[in-house]
């Protein structure tokens, strides 16, 4: 049997999101946010405020970290524990989130520990004390639509994708005035992360023909606006909040590949970004997966109008496509281009290949990937390498 699961309510559009706070009905209210961006910028005193209008008592928590970790999140489920809200409002980009996704479960049962929930599908029920409210700042994570929550654990030097429907948000808001204030490199890289989900979901194992449509719409709205909206186009920026969105419905029920998998364990290593560390391996991961993939791809390629007369060849125009936007958005071709030093890949690279074959993500790749292999696709992304194995 097979599932599709996405949030009770999506609201999208310019300013949509104090209308829908304005309407929740309930006690209190606690609301997860990063940085300073969303203060800077004052769209935490207008959820602050739509939720007081809403006659709702308020408490922050803020200064949630990128890549948060095991520790922000007990944190913060203690202080959810000790304010006993009804409503969790995670505000910003993929971080605060994840991170108020990661509280809310230790919020509903204290009793849990970060092993019983590190396996997909182990998290126990919710919402029996709160709902959730997610609030997307970036385009590319999606993670306001989606059933996963990135947790790194610093101890062991792995971030931990915790899976499971119940912490699918139960209200996302989609206003794009918030994705107005990114910067270009943010553009970039949350930009390729939605490309990344797209493409992903289109050839996992678990896609449908529910996921399929979405995951194929992404991507051409993703090719049609992601330039224009790095050089800050605001209608383009309202279609890359769209789009990404879009990609991460498709993937969350269609699941995700290698890209990911190791993706995941290179950030939590060489500290590079999420978004930038998917661009840079999804080209590698493409020539990987054409042995089994290639008619797929080969549609991609022909629906986004890219020349090639045969499955090989349009495949391969779609590999140059990325490359050549990877190079239009400044992000680097190899993991050396990104820093990575010779000595820091050769000491950590079994390492991270173990770890990866481990990742959720890897079940759903379409090619089988043991450590091995994995290693390999590493090794070509490093060097500028192309895959033939």
């Amino acid at each position: 049997m097979s599932r599709f699961t996405i949030p009770r309510d999506v609201y999208f559009g310019r300013g949509c999101m104090t209308e829908v706070l304005e309407g929740l009905t309930g006690k209190k209210a606690i609301v997860v946010t990063g940085g300073s961006s969303m203060q800077k910028f004052g769209f935490l005193d207008k959820v602050v405020a739509s939720l007081k209008k809403a006659n709702m008592e308020v408490k922050l928590i803020e200064g949630v970290e990128p890549d948060p970790s095991v520790e922000t999140v007990f944190k913060g489920a203690q202080t959810m524990r000790e304010f006993q809200p009804d409503w969790i409002i995670a505000l910003g980009g993929g971080s605060p989130i994840d991170a108020a996704k990661a509280m809310w479960i230790f919020y509903e049962h204290p009793e849990t520990t970060f092993n019983d929930v590190k396996d997909p599908f182990t998290v126990p029920l919710l919402r029996n004390k709160a709902r959730f409210v997610a609030i997307a700042s970036t385009s590319g994570t999606a993670t306001e639509v989606t059933a996963f929550s990135v947790i790194t654990d610093y101890s062991t030097k792995v971030k931990y994708p915790l899976a499971d429907y119940n912490l699918t948000p139960d209200i996302a808001i989609v206003d794009p005035e918030l994705a107005e204030t990114m910067p270009p490199k943010l553009v970039a890289h949350t930009g390729m992360d939605a490309l990344t989900h797209a493409l992903e979901a289109y050839v996992a194992t678990a896609r449908s023909p529910f996921t399929d449509p979405l995951a194929l719409q992404a991507i051409l709205m993703v090719k049609d606006s992601i330039l224009k909206s790095y050089e800050g186009d605001h209608d383009a920026r309202e279609q890359m909040h769209m789009a990404q969105c879009l990609a991460g419905m498709a993937f969350t029920n269609a699941l995700l590949g290698i890209t990911h998998s190791m993706a995941h364990k290179i950030g939590a290593l060489f500290h590079i970004p999420h978004g930038c560390a998917n661009a840079i391996l999804l080209p590698y991961v493409i020539e990987f997966n054409q042995k089994v993939s290639l008619k797929d791809y080969a549609k991609v390629a022909k629906d986004m109008e890219l020349p090639g007369s045969s499955a090989e060849e349009l495949v391969a125009s779609l590999i140059r496509f990325i490359q050549d936007l990877n190079k239009k958005l400044a992000i680097p071709a190899t993991l050396k281009e990104a820093g990575v030093t010779e000595e820091q890949f050769t000491d950590n690279v079994k390492f991270i290949a173990e770890n990866a074959a481990k990742d959720p993500c890897t079940s759903s790749n379409p090619r089988q990937a043991n450590a091995d292999l994995l290693e390999k696709v590493l090794t070509c992304a490093f060097k500028g390498e192309n895959v033939t194995f």
